[in-house]
């Protein structure tokens, strides 16, 4: 290799070890700012450096100090409920649903899809006068399972297109087989598809759970007492003079959203590697 062709390979790898540093630092500096903010005593974000000179846990200890004003934790499980029975409703669902779009031909599949896809891109909250008038006439503003059918219904269109996509790639020989063996259509889905579509299924499940935790415009229509909010309205009031404009407590609170977060993501991350080989061998 001639000089000139070292010192062109040299550039281009310095040049993409610049860009992944530029993107970490870009990805890491918020959260970091913000995790010093949380433990940055008074209420401004404003600080010179990102560690705090005298941090402070105050800001944590008065998120869950009871505060009628500032039910922290009730708007907290109230998030954790919305976003589990939304991760269990999207999964269950889009199993289904991209089943039977993979394996099945029937009359309207391609429309069907085409539908879905359609439905993707249109914004959820373009139909928020739509939901708030048929909350009101049937009795459910202020319910968490009514927010939730929305979020599932929000969730199946592009989670159907990807586990569609995802479960055409696991090769039909295999359920020719099962069926030569006797094995029904259940049968299949049970022991062959659903096993071979961990990645995906993991996939589904993280978008349904961390969904409802960053939604605010339609929750925020639904959900008008206190004690229903769930955190993204919850942290907007501390933010909106409506409960002082706490910056640091909203830092906290922010932070501490993150811990269910990185739990699912701790709990899931295996099945992404692990579905594509599971099943595929076993008797």
């Amino acid at each position: 290799m001639s000089i000139n062709g070292k010192w062109q390979k040299r550039l281009k790898l310095g040049a993409s070890y610049a860009l992944i540093i530029f993107v970490i630092i870009a990805i890491l500096y918020p959260l970091l700012w913000t995790v010093g903010a949380s433990f940055n005593p008074g209420n401004s974000l404003v600080s010179t450096s990102l560690i705090p000179k005298n941090p402070t846990i105050r800001h944590y200890q008065e998120l869950f100090s009871g505060k009628a004003s500032l039910p922290y934790g009730q708007w907290y499980l109230n998030s954790l409920k919305i976003s589990i029975f939304t991760m269990l409703g999207t999964v269950v669902s889009v199993c289904f649903t991209g089943y039977a779009f993979s394996r099945f031909r029937f009359k309207g599949r391609q429309n069907g899809l085409t539908l879905f896809l359609l439905l993707q891109m249109i914004p959820q909250f373009s139909a928020l006068v739509a939901i708030f008038v048929l909350a009101q006439i049937m009795g459910l503003i202020n319910s968490h399972w009514f927010l939730i059918l929305l979020y599932i219904g929000g969730q199946i269109p592009m989670n159907t297109y990807l586990m569609k996509g995802y479960m055409d790639t696991i090769p039909y020989d295999l359920d020719e087989s099962a069926r030569i063996d006797g094995a029904s259509h259940t049968r299949i889905f049970w022991q062959i598809v659903l096993p071979l579509s961990k990645p995906m299924i993991a996939v589904a499940a993280m978008n349904g759970f961390t969904g409802p935790l960053g939604d605010f415009i339609i929750s925020s229509t639904i959900l008008r007492s206190t004690q229903y909010y769930t955190l993204p309205i919850g942290l907007y009031n501390l933010v909106n003079d409506v409960m002082g404009a706490s910056y640091t407590m909203f830092a906290a609170g922010a932070i501490l959203i993150s811990i269910p977060v990185a739990f699912v993501f701790l709990l899931l991350q295996k099945n992404f590697v692990s579905g594509l080989t599971s099943g595929g061998t076993k008797g």
